[in-house]
């Protein structure tokens, strides 16, 4: 007699996908099931999905007043003054002439005279990218155009003929009297 073997019972596969969680030190994969849809089942769930899209309408601009246009100007020739100081400071560093010794003292005095010169000149131009930088960060948190001192408006002029001030004409005119009568 021939004996049946018994059928083996089939068994449901799932395929399988690896996922790496970002989340977790060290980078562990995980299998997790996917799962298999026929076409007219993908075509029928996208059918049902599909929604008018909506655009968002762009907000108006909000409309500056003159002085905001002005500082925004300003902020605009702050930008062009910090790009100017670094390239002329770049070309400095690169031209600036090192210890040299010459066997006359005059002309070693000369030199050394000429570049301390430039040394000085270097250090105004990087006070004055700092007061450009501190400018800008005003003019970005909205305090700029501000006195210091007394918290009035400072007039668009000066600020147009020194936009790194931070006192108005009269604080400025009474702090320069002050230093007169110290003697400084």
């Amino acid at each position: 007699m021939a004996s049946k073997k018994p059928q083996k019972a089939r068994k449901k596969v799932i395929k399988t996908k690896t996922i790496l969680k970002p989340t977790s030190p060290k980078k562990t994969a995980v299998k997790t099931p996917v799962a298999r849809t026929t076409k007219k089942e993908v075509k029928q769930k996208s059918a049902s999905r599909v929604q008018p899209i909506k655009v968002a309408a762009k907000a108006p601009k909000k409309k500056l007043s003159p002085r905001e246009q002005k500082i925004q100007e300003i902020k605009k020739t702050l930008i062009m003054q910090k790009n100017e100081l670094l390239n002329e400071a770049e070309e400095a560093l690169n031209a600036l002439p090192g210890q040299t010794i010459f066997p006359d003292m005059g002309d070693q005095a000369s030199a050394e005279i000429d570049r301390n010169f430039m040394l000085r000149l270097r250090g105004r131009e990087q006070r004055l990218l700092k007061k450009i930088e501190q400018a800008m960060e005003k003019i970005d948190s909205g305090s700029f155009g501000i006195c210091d001192v007394c918290g009035e408006e400072i007039n668009l002029k000066r600020l147009e003929a020194r936009p790194v001030t931070n006192m108005c004409i009269f604080c400025k005119t009474e702090q320069e009297e002050e230093e007169k009568l110290r003697g400084k």
